[in-house]
């Protein structure tokens, strides 16, 4: 046991410090922290704007190394630029905003939920985004349900254009809560 011990302590060596720091966080999260099940209620809605810049596409699609020329509306020394698309100017990669569906979904207000595994998701692309335009996000809890003993929650989202009003995508989401 203790040979074993000392394997595990070389692996993550720490300082007094941050090991002190390290139990301190761990005990804090087990008494403030719940489970995502316990912190949300069926009709529980969270939303955000998004405002899309060529820069924010930029570092998205360098991310996912989606090098495709609908997105650029930017170019070196002149920086943003309408972009040239089949649907007229610049576009936001499609699923860039999925990526910010989960800082809307989780309450940022509140403690940590601990235990969350995304298990399920239904994209429904509508309409392109333009890079430049200012997105609200909303999701919405819609459903609480166990199967084969586990907790899951159920999350529908939405991004919508907040000038004109327009849908460009929806979303479904199962989050497992332990």
């Amino acid at each position: 046991m203790k040979e074993s011990k000392a394997i595990l302590n070389s692996l993550r060596p720490q300082s007094d410090v941050q090991v002190q720091q390290t139990k301190a966080f761990i005990k804090e999260l087990e008494q403030k922290c719940q489970t995502y099940w316990d912190m949300v209620e069926v009709g529980d809605e969270l939303s955000r704007e998004l405002h899309i810049t060529p820069e924010l596409v930029i570092l998205y699609a360098d991310g996912v190394e989606d090098f495709n020329p609908w997105y650029e509306a930017w170019r070196m020394n002149s920086w943003r630029i309408p972009g040239d698309s089949p649907f007229g100017g610049a576009i936001v990669p499609p699923l860039l905003v999925s990526h910010f569906v989960l800082s809307v979904q989780f309450d940022h207000t509140r403690p940590f939920a601990i235990g969350s595994i995304h298990t399920y998701h239904d994209s429904e692309i509508l309409a392109p985004i333009p890079v430049g335009a200012t997105v609200r996000i909303t999701t919405r809890a819609v459903d609480k349900y166990e199967k084969r003993g586990r907790r899951y929650v159920r999350h529908d989202a939405e991004v919508v254009d907040t000038e004109d009003g327009t849908v460009y995508f929806r979303e479904t989401r199962d989050i497992l809560s332990l």
